[in-house]
């Protein structure tokens, strides 16, 4: 009897700390989303003060991903065999440094030695987060955990074109930049009070050379087709977000205060939907069907398609419907997909495999859509940038539903 209070007591502050590392972590990755979404709301109040093409200005984003993807590996080598929450803390404490140099940035280089701190910065806490919750998790509850985390990009992204829109418009665009700047070392320091997890407690899957070695890791069918299925769609996302506002502005007339409150309510409301039902369906689905993370993601790829494509071409009534409907069933893969990247691998190598997708996601998606989108605009026009996207999406949903035959098969015993 004491013995079975004994772990009772055991689980039930395991359970507690699980919610606690959930809130500081999602709460964080708000801020981070918040800071990096911000420059796309102030982007055209930049150029007039740094004057430069669209394309130079995608660099800007290009430079940050090249150092954050970069970076990643390492972070995830380290997160395998050192303490995740004191790399994470230190990665927070980097970039919420770096978002107090805005302050003294006075020319496109200084800004661009910003965006790059910022992005290492990012690596240490975004590479780590999902294997330090997968450890606190069971793999049939992951989606619904990690669309809680999720959240983070589409209620973070809004806010910062809402912040980046509202603030930036009074007190210029330098002010917005440093509002996240102290959350995120408060946030940061808060990790310190949660206890590591033990590596791979909450794994029910088999530990096999494929899911459990790094070397293994580059024949995982079920890693890799998850992983570029993002990477694709990573690209569509990344540059409708950096471009999206200035395509209501420059192509449809809209004032940018008004685009930035437009598209970062819909962001917001597509996003918050979106990320939850995208984690609550896909935990069903794969209770019912292997590889149902995948399923789930690869439908709403093919969704988002259409979606996209009208919102670009249209220009009647039916265009802001459009560009709400392409961004929900985008994120609506964001919980499950990242669900299936998890499930796919063992814990020796979570951290690592997981910096590999970053690093691979950012060099075939958003490190060089916001540039190839600019250079396509500076060619042709800012409509015809957004067929790149569109082209993106519709190879992620063909390399998702390949995926489905190669996810791992959770035991029936342990599905929800």
């Amino acid at each position: 009897m004491d013995e079975a209070n004994r772990l009772g007591d055991e689980q039930g502050r395991v359970r507690g700390w699980a919610t606690t590392a959930l809130v500081i972590l999602t709460a964080l990755n708000f801020v981070n989303y918040i800071d990096r979404s911000v420059l796309f709301a102030v982007q055209p109040l930049v150029q007039r003060e740094f004057p430069g093409s669209d394309a130079k200005f995608g660099l800007l984003t290009t430079a940050f991903f090249f150092c954050y993807m970069v970076t990643a590996p390492f972070v995830g080598w380290l997160a395998d065999r050192y303490p995740r929450r004191l790399i994470m803390c230190v990665g927070a404490l980097i970039w919420s440094a770096a978002t107090l140099l805005t302050a003294v940035t006075h020319n496109f280089t200084e800004l661009m030695i910003r965006h790059t701190l910022v992005g290492v910065g990012e690596a240490t806490f975004v590479a780590i987060a999902p294997s330090f919750l997968a450890d606190l998790h069971p793999e049939h509850r992951r989606g619904r955990v990690l669309s809680v985390f999720y959240l983070a990009i589409p209620v973070g992204t809004a806010l910062g074109y809402l912040l980046g829109g509202a603030v930036g418009a009074r007190w210029g665009w330098r002010a917005p930049f440093l509002v996240g700047a102290i959350p995120g070392v408060v946030l940061g320091l808060l990790l310190l009070l949660v206890p590591e997890p033990k590596r791979g407690a909450q794994d029910h899957l088999a530990v096999t050379v494929e899911r459990g070695t790094f070397l293994g890791l580059w024949r995982n069918p079920a890693f890799w087709t998850a992983t570029l299925g993002m990477a694709m769609m990573t690209f569509a996302i990344g540059g409708m977000q950096v471009w999206m506002p200035t395509f209501l502005s420059r192509m449809r007339g809209v004032p940018l205060a008004e685009a930035n409150l437009r598209f970062g309510l819909m962001t917001l409301a597509a996003g918050i939907l979106a990320t939850m039902l995208g984690g609550w369906l896909g935990d069903r689905m794969e209770a019912r069907k292997r590889g149902g993370h995948c399923l789930i993601s690869a439908i709403g790829m093919s969704l988002a398609l259409p979606a996209v494509l009208l919102a670009v071409f249209q220009t009647g009534t039916w265009m802001y419907p459009a560009i709400f409907m392409g961004e929900f069933f985008l994120l609506l893969n964001t919980a499950p997909l990242n669900a299936a990247i998890l499930n796919s691998v063992s814990a020796p190598i979570r951290s690592t495999a997981f910096a590999v997708n970053i690093f691979t996601i950012h060099l075939l998606g958003d490190a060089f859509s916001p540039g190839l989108m600019g250079y396509i605009s500076d060619r042709s026009n800012m409509q015809m940038a957004f067929v790149a996207a569109s082209a993106a999406i519709a190879l992620s949903a063909a390399v998702l539903f390949l995926g489905v035959r190669y996810a791992p098969q959770l035991p029936q015993g342990d599905k929800a």
